[in-house]
């Protein structure tokens, strides 16, 4: 008999997507990691790679991450597909499981592709049926994932945002946030990331993917493909930084699916994520923290002095190393200090 896995949550850290290639690393090294996530059709039959995974769910927290129900087809969920699925997540007890705003079947035929849906009121209606059915099957909240796109449908009648808004209310349902995505549709399409991110229901986040994107130059224009072959760019880095000062830390993926790298620099990703969420955590918490102006001529020797600040021989000078550079620069007898020290 399978062995039944004790659920254990997934923490406001960065994970990575387990790859087939690094597999034997990980059971080896068991490195640090907040979290792993895999697609679950890799895992439903039985092979090697199920083994491995009963071996390193014993040291991470996992989530699951489904390619293949086709949530947007209006013929409804493949059983057998369903049931497979419910029996995995009842074995490996993930804390998280997702699925992608998408159809890849119709009429007894899959694609290999996540194509996307025309927004309006018969599309909501079909993919909420499938959504409660999904979750009513694995008894949990399942967080659904926003696509990239190249082309939108003219007969939408709303937004991708608005349409993920109606489908939290109608099935409440979670969000996984692909924030690499987001950018993505909004460079192709035109439209402002920020506002697509600020239409989501904070609430509803409880996912969030990172991961690189492709430039192509097509007779003349710019297009991006979301082909999870590369590091986090800069611009993408910025946005999940909008994201995370917006709505806080949330589970973070780092997604590399072509030109798998190194497990190490799978990893040195999801450091990056990490001491991103946690500056932007340390300048929320200082800017909470700020004390009154000052209102002597002596502002620049208010050191930031509290309960948890540094003990030691000489606390003065170690409060003084956490003011931040900019403080100095602003005041003259904070730089003469600085100077002198």
């Amino acid at each position: 008999m399978s062995k039944i896995f004790p659920s254990n949550p997934v923490p406001t850290a960065a994970g990575i997507g387990l790859r087939s290639q690094h597999i034997g690393e990980m059971l080896s090294r068991r490195p640090s990691a907040g979290w792993l996530e895999v697609h679950a059709e890799n895992y439903m039959g039985g092979s090697a790679a199920v083994d491995a995974l009963e071996q390193l769910r014993e040291s991470y927290p996992l989530s699951i991450h489904g390619v293949g129900l086709s949530l947007g087809s209006s013929s409804g969920l493949d059983r057998d597909h369903l049931e497979r699925m419910r029996k995995l997540c009842l074995r490996f007890q993930p804390s998280l499981v997702s699925e992608h705003l998408a159809w890849s079947a119709a009429d007894g035929a899959y694609l290999n592709d996540l194509l996307p849906l025309r927004y309006d009121a018969q599309a909501i209606i079909a993919v909420a049926a499938n959504v409660s059915r999904l979750q009513d099957t694995l008894q949990r909240r399942v967080y659904i994932e926003n696509l990239s796109a190249y082309v939108a449908f003219e007969g939408s009648t709303m937004t991708e945002a608005e349409f993920l808004t109606e489908l939290v209310c109608m099935t409440g349902c979670g969000l996984l946030l692909d924030v690499n995505n987001v950018y993505v549709s909004a460079s192709n399409l035109g439209f402002d990331a920020k506002a697509f991110i600020d239409q989501l229901p904070a609430r509803a986040i409880g996912e969030i993917h990172l991961a690189g994107h492709a430039i192509n130059e097509i007779e003349g224009d710019i297009v991006l493909i979301d082909d999870h072959g590369s590091r986090v760019p800069p611009a993408v880095w910025s946005l999940y930084a909008y994201v995370i000062r917006k709505i806080g830390p949330r589970p973070t993926l780092i997604e590399w699916d072509t030109d798998v790298p190194t497990l190490d620099v799978l990893l040195g990703e999801a450091m990056w994520a990490d001491m991103l969420a946690q500056s932007i955590a340390f300048e929320d918490r200082m800017l909470a923290e700020r004390p009154a102006p000052p209102t002597s001529r002596f502002e620049g020797m208010i050191l930031p002095l509290r309960p948890d600040s540094p003990k030691g021989p000489m606390p003065a000078l170690a409060a003084l190393a956490t003011i931040k550079p900019s403080v100095f620069a602003n005041h003259s007898g904070a730089r003469r200090i600085g100077h002198a020290l």
